[in-house]
């Protein structure tokens, strides 16, 4: 396998202070496995997430950050608030990290009301995997906190960042990935869904003014990983993407004397984007919305080769894929931790920390007791690598026939009914 981070030694971009001037994310030489050959470096951006040796340090990358880890008191806490047992991604740490999720809980507590934003861009015909997380996620916080949420699709980010896609084909993808969400369960009653070049207007537009007005051209080039040969469109996009986090954005939801804060659930790739967002709201007298973070689903290569990604079709399974496609990828690309003999294998163990069928296990096999048991099995050599690969296989098969079903039932009036503007009357509660 490749060294995921031959690159030149650079210092770390980051600033571990809460609201501070936007940078790309992390850039970290990490000294502890450097080798002579090269420096391997700690890479987490919104392009781009490569780990040294195949392993995510997120305690490292929550102190580089600065942001918060939820402990097992906080998942207690939100158990007892709606009074459900929480998500399997809260039980397992996958959502793992937050910036004043406490603070959203002591307003549910006191009655107070709060909102969800969650979001994609728009770039292919379906959803894989990695696409999933927040809006499953988001899906069961709306059910246990019965909360609105809003959910933006950025079809004119596609356009500006794919010469090959025309402004239709954008509108019309995004309609398709709508198909999508909806099928993850989200209530109508409770659920707006807008892309971008259809609802860009009226108060929307004026708080993308207000962001745009105090973020730098270097700030937001920062923020998006590009540079100055990017057209000025992307170079200009992250206040646009920031808007939704402002509910006056939506006068049809929430009157101007009624402001909820908006909690947003993303990976923490996306941390660096939206504490642009957090030091701006203030100015704009509003509230600065929350995050609640997940891990990073990697590329069926590992760690070292960076998150799944629509752009490399090896690297992930799409929700549209087949129980034989999905059992092609898993054994042809998932990273094993797994030993090079089965007489090694049974001697040594497996690697847990870069395997990637533990890693998808982790995050789509329901049962703890169960996944605990592959773990456990797996580590000591008792299981073998093709064994948990079968068990992925299955879990992945199961989740994705489901899926399929319900997206089977979502009709274009169902879309249009999800996409129409309209107040929400029974949206908290």
């Amino acid at each position: 396998m490749e060294v995921g981070a031959q690159r030149e030694a650079t210092q770390p971009m980051l600033v571990v202070q809460e609201e501070t001037p936007p940078v790309v994310g992390v850039r970290a030489k990490d000294t502890e496995h450097e080798t002579e050959a090269a420096a391997v470096e700690l890479v987490v951006t919104q392009s781009e997430v490569l780990a040294p040796e195949g392993r995510m340090d997120y305690d490292k990358l929550v102190d580089l950050f600065g942001c918060q880890r939820i402990d097992a008191a906080l998942v207690h806490r939100i158990a007892r608030l709606t009074s459900r047992p929480p998500h399997r991604f809260l039980r397992r740490g996958v959502f793992f990290a937050h910036r004043d999720f406490n603070s959203v809980l002591d307003l549910h507590e006191a009655g107070e009301k709060f909102y969800l934003f969650t979001g994609m861009e728009p770039s292919s015909e379906a959803l894989h995997l990695s696409h999933l997380i927040p809006f499953m996620f988001t899906k069961y916080l709306q059910d246990a906190f019965k909360v609105p949420v809003v959910i933006q699709l950025c079809d004119d980010a596609s356009f500006l960042r794919n010469n090959n896609l025309t402004v239709a084909e954008c509108k019309r993808l995004a309609r398709e990935n709508a198909k999508d969400i909806i099928a993850c369960g989200f209530d109508i009653q409770r659920t707006f869904i807008f892309t971008n070049i259809s609802y860009t207007r009226g108060a929307f537009y004026e708080n993308i003014l207000e962001v745009a007005k105090r973020v730098t051209c270097e700030d937001s080039i920062g923020i998006i990983g590009g540079s100055q040969e990017d057209n000025i469109g992307i170079v200009g996009f992250p206040p646009v993407e920031a808007a939704p986090s402002l509910p006056s954005s939506f006068p049809h939801l929430f009157p101007r004397n009624d402001q909820p804060r908006c909690l947003i659930p993303c990976a923490i790739y996306r941390d660096p984007f939206f504490r642009m967002i957090r030091d701006v709201a203030p100015k704009i007298g509003f509230q600065k919305p929350s995050l609640i973070e997940s891990k990073i689903l990697p590329a069926l290569q590992g760690e070292e080769s960076s998150k799944m990604s629509a752009s490399n079709p090896n690297s992930a399974i799409y929700v549209t894929d087949s129980p034989k496609q999905i059992k092609t990828m898993v054994n042809k690309y998932a990273f094993s931790g797994g030993q090079s003999s089965v007489e090694l294998h049974r001697k040594l163990g497996a690697n847990l920390d870069v395997d990637v069928p533990i890693k998808y296990l982790e995050f789509f096999l329901e049962d703890d007791d169960e996944f605990e048991h592959i773990k456990k099995e797996y580590k000591d050599g008792r299981m073998l690598t093709g064994e948990v690969k079968q068990r992925l296989i299955a879990a992945i098969s199961e989740m994705v026939s489901r899926h399929q079903r319900a997206r089977a039932q979502v009709t274009e009036e169902m879309v249009d009914a999800f996409m129409e503007l309209r107040p929400l009357p029974n949206m908290f509660g």
